[in-house]
């Protein structure tokens, strides 16, 4: 017994040194335009797929009850995706079409998988492709926003893809994305997920894009969006939202879950002294205030939640001044920020 243990060791370590030797040899091809074995692929993509289920097994997807999601994942999707995997306004790039594996249609694949399986795959990406993890870790609202995207994709037309992209088509296929594309004023309305920033203030702005541009507020969306800006050019854009005129982007939506104003108004008014809550005016839409602090008056509730439970989460970042809103957010109850959120947006 001893022998035969002594040869299967013997033939293992000969394998592994047989093994190195033709790697090193250099004989073993890596280009791309050969392609896998059968096995080769078949065996990577049912590794993927195991992985995806497991990991997926654990995770409940949020209720997708605000259309405003579709919106928000567009453009990154423009920005970040439609290369690789093309748009219901655009074929896949011959590029990607020459990449292995390649990058799949998603109106084919997307309804292959589960929302919870989607959402896996946006937010960690996937080994040995091209496919990368979403860019902010912590931001899972921005994912669940691309899950929701995405499963629309198989049947949304090129001209819906247009409008929640926010693309300024002229000229038939011509399409331009910028900064208005998400933060123009008539793309918003109360149930939107993107803030209004004309009229904030230029110190705010220009502070606030530092921080994506450094990582130090995360946002898969806005850290893909300024890419490759410099700071000028940062600094001009704070500049140019900053001249805008400011005006309210609730209208007649801006209590949309049936939050209590008046609870709202005295929390931002009074505060809470007895849960250590500052009155949010005290900071906050003072005409003499802090520059780097920002008007919330006029956004809509769910932008307004939404940045309240990141601060709570401690998932948000911001300027050299968001560490003070984490122990306010901490103190905050759920119902605190429905209703704080809903004053605001009434504003």
């Amino acid at each position: 017994m001893v022998v035969r243990w002594k040869h299967v060791l013997l033939a293992f370590l000969a394998a592994v040194i047989l093994g190195f030797g033709f790697a090193w040899s250099g004989l073993m091809g890596v280009g791309a335009r050969g392609g896998h074995w059968a096995v080769t692929d078949w065996f990577l993509h049912w590794v993927m797929r195991n992985s995806v289920r497991t990991a997926a097994l654990q995770t409940e997807p949020p209720p997708f009850d605000n259309p405003e999601m579709l919106k928000l994942a567009a453009g990154h999707y423009e920005q970040g995706c439609a290369f690789c995997h093309g748009s219901p306004a655009e074929e896949r790039s011959a590029v990607s079409r020459n990449m292995l594996p390649e990058p799949p249609d998603l109106k084919e694949k997307v309804p292959e998988w589960t929302k919870a399986e989607l959402f896996h795959i946006v937010q960690d990406g996937v080994r040995f492709t091209g496919m990368p993890a979403w860019p902010a870790p912590h931001r899972e609202d921005e994912v669940w926003s691309m899950v929701a995207f995405l499963e629309q994709v198989p049947q949304m037309s090129a001209e819906d893809y247009r409008q929640l992209a926010g693309l300024d088509v002229t000229g038939g296929s011509n399409a331009v994305l910028d900064c208005q594309s998400c933060h123009a004023p008539e793309r918003l309305n109360g149930k939107s997920l993107i803030p209004s920033l004309a009229g904030q203030s230029e110190t705010y702005l220009r502070e606030s894009l530092f921080a994506y541009a450094d990582g130090r507020r995360l946002s898969g969306v806005m850290q893909t969006a300024i890419a490759g800006l410099s700071k000028e050019q940062l600094a001009s854009l704070a500049r140019d939202y900053a001249s805008m005129q400011r005006g309210s982007v609730a209208n007649h939506d801006a209590n949309p879950r049936g939050a209590d104003i008046d609870k709202g108004r005295e929390l931002a008014e009074k505060g809470r002294a007895a849960d250590r809550i500052p009155a949010c005016l005290t900071c906050h839409e003072r005409a003499d205030g802090n520059p780097s602090y920002p008007k919330l008056s006029g956004q809509s509730v769910p932008y307004l939640t939404n940045q309240l439970r990141l601060f709570r989460q401690e998932h948000r970042g911001g300027t050299v001044f968001g560490h003070l809103m984490l122990p306010v957010a901490n103190n905050l109850t759920d119902a605190d920020i429905e209703n704080v959120g809903a004053y605001f947006a009434s504003k």
